[in-house]
C-alpha cells in the first residue's frame, strides 16, 4: 500500500476530525455523479432500445435483406421474379441466413359500407414465419397460408379495422386496377397492431396464390424472397456477398435479380435513428461535464480546509506530486462511491421499466406504447469506465494549487 494511497484512505473514513464545510462539498460531488452516470445509463438504454424496436418492427414486415426484380421501382407496384426451389435453397445456404420466405405485393383498396382505404395485399407461401405477427396478435389466429389455394382470409392491423369499422370475422371487399377493376372478398381472420403507423394502415396479409393470381404473374413468379439473419451488425457484409452471387444471374424470363437490405429500403427512417447518436454524445458531454464540475469544486474545497495538513505533510518532507496523489486517491474514493449509486440508480430504471413499462408512450408519435429499454453490457462497462477517466482528468490541473500552498504559512492557517 502507497503512502498517498493510505493517508487518503484515512481522510475518506475518518469522521470525527471532517469540518462541516466538506460534508455539503462531498455530498454535492457524490450527487453530481451518481446523477450524471444514472442519466447516461437511462439515457443509453432508452436510445439503444428505440432503435432495436423500430428495427425490428420493421425488419417484421420485410425481413433484412430482399431480393426482388432489379427493374422494380421503389413503389409497392412490383416487377415479378422468379424465385424457385433451387433458388430458395441457394439463399438459405448462405452462412449467416436464417430464414428464407417468397412473397408477392398488390396495392389496391379496401370500401366498406361508408368508407374506403388504400392498402397493399402482401401475399405469404407456407415457408412464411409468422413469429412477428403472433407476437403482435391481438385478436384471431394466422391462417396456414399456402401458394397453392386461395384461403380467401386475411390478417389486418387494428388501426385499418378501426378506420373501417371492421371486427374479427367481418368480410372485407377489395378492389385493385390493373387492366380492368378486379375484386376479391377476404374474411378477416385475425387482427394484429404493432404501433407502427406507416405499415399498420398499409399491410393485409393473405396467401401467395391469390395475391400472384391479381397479378396475373406465371408460375414460379413473385415479387421477391426475404432473408432473415443471424447477426445484424454483418447485415451490409451479407447484402454485398448475396448480391455479387447474382451478379448477372437471370431467371428464365431473362429478369436480373437485385439485393436491397432493410436500411436501403427504407433510408430517411434510419437516417433519422442515426441521428439519435448525436444526441446521445451531446447528453454524455453534458453530464460529464457536470460531474466533472462538482468534482472539481469538492477537491477546491478539501484543499483549502487541508490547508494545514498540507503543511505539516510538506514540513515532513512530503514533496508536491505525492500531495496530490493523496487528493487524487481521495477523490478517487469519492467517485467510485458516486459511480454506485448512480449504476444502482440507472440499473434499477432499467429493470422496473423492462419489467413493468411504468413510463408511456403515444404510439401513434412514437410507435411503441412504452418507453423502450435496452441492456448492453458493452456500453454500461464503457459508461463506468468513461466516467471514471474523464473525471480524474479533470482533477489532474485543480489540484495544482497544492503546489501554491507554502508550509510555513499554511501550518498557522485555521
Amino acid at each position: 500500500m502507497s503512502f498517498p494511497y493510505y493517508i487518503a484512505q484515512r481522510i475518506y473514513r475518518g469522521r470525527h476530525g471532517s469540518r462541516q464545510a466538506s460534508r455539503p462539498a462531498v455530498l454535492i460531488a457524490l450527487t453530481g455523479v451518481a446523477v450524471g452516470l444514472a442519466v447516461m445509463i437511462v439515457t443509453v438504454s432508452i436510445v439503444i432500445g428505440f432503435k432495436r424496436e423500430v428495427s425490428e418492427k420493421v425488419a417484421g414486415f420485410g425481413l433484412h435483406i430482399q431480393v426482388s426484380n432489379v427493374r422494380a421501382s421503389r413503389s409497392y407496384e412490383t416487377l415479378p421474379v422468379v424465385i424457385d426451389s433451387v433458388l430458395l435453397a441457394r439463399l438459405a445456404a448462405q452462412p449467416g441466413v436464417v430464414h428464407v420466405q417468397r412473397y408477392s405485393t398488390k396495392p389496391g383498396m379496401i370500401k366498406s359500407a361508408d368508407s374506403f382505404q388504400g392498402m397493399v395485399l402482401k401475399g405469404v407461401g407456407q415457408e412464411f414465419d409468422d413469429a412477428f405477427f403472433r407476437a403482435h396478435l391481438l385478436e384471431g389466429e394466422i391462417p396456414l397460408f399456402t401458394d397453392s389455394a386461395a384461403t380467401n382470409k386475411a390478417l389486418i392491423s387494428r388501426s385499418l379495422a378501426e378506420k373501417l369499422r371492421l371486427k374479427l370475422g367481418d368480410r372485407l371487399d377489395t378492389y385493385y386496377v390493373q387492366d380492368n377493376i378486379r375484386a376479391r372478398r377476404l374474411t378477416i381472420a385475425g387482427i394484429y397492431q404493432t404501433n407502427f403507423s406507416e405499415y399498420d394502415n398499409l399491410f393485409l396479409v393473405t396467401d401467395l396464390y391469390t395475391v400472384n393470381r391479381l397479378n396475373n404473374w406465371e408460375p414460379g413468379q413473385v415479387s421477391g424472397a426475404e432473408l432473415a439473419i443471424a447477426d445484424y451488425n454483418r447485415l451490409d457484409d451479407l447484402t454485398w456477398t448475396l448480391a455479387d452471387s447474382l451478379y448477372n444471374h437471370t431467371d428464365r424470363y431473362g429478369e436480373h435479380y437485385c439485393v436491397l437490405n432493410v436500411e436501403q429500403l427504407n433510408p430517411q427512417l434510419f437516417a433519422w435513428l442515426n441521428i439519435l447518436d448525436v444526441n446521445i454524445w451531446v447528453i454524455l458531454l453534458l453530464m460529464t461535464g457536470i460531474s466533472g464540475f462538482t468534482m472539481v469544486s469538492g477537491l477546491l474545497i478539501l484543499i483549502i480546509e487541508r490547508t494545514s495538513m498540507i503543511g505539516i505533510l510538506k514540513s515532513l518532507g512530503a514533496d508536491n506530486t505525492t500531495i496530490r496523489k493523496v487528493f487524487l486517491w481521495f477523490s478517487v474514493f469519492l467517485i467510485g462511491k458516486g459511480m454506485l449509486w448512480g449504476n444502482i440508480i440507472g440499473l434499477a430504471f432499467y429493470f422496473v421499466q423492462s419489467r413493468f413499462g411504468i413510463f408511456r408512450l403515444d404510439p401513434a408519435t412514437y410507435y411503441m406504447d412504452k418507453v423502450p429499454v435496452s441492456f448492453s453490457l458493452l456500453f454500461f462497462l464503457l459508461l463506468n469506465i468513461g466516467t471514471l477517466i474523464a473525471s480524474v482528468l479533470m482533477l489532474i490541473a485543480p489540484s495544482y494549487l497544492i503546489t501554491r500552498i507554502h508550509p510555513a504559512n499554511s501550518m498557522r492557517y485555521e
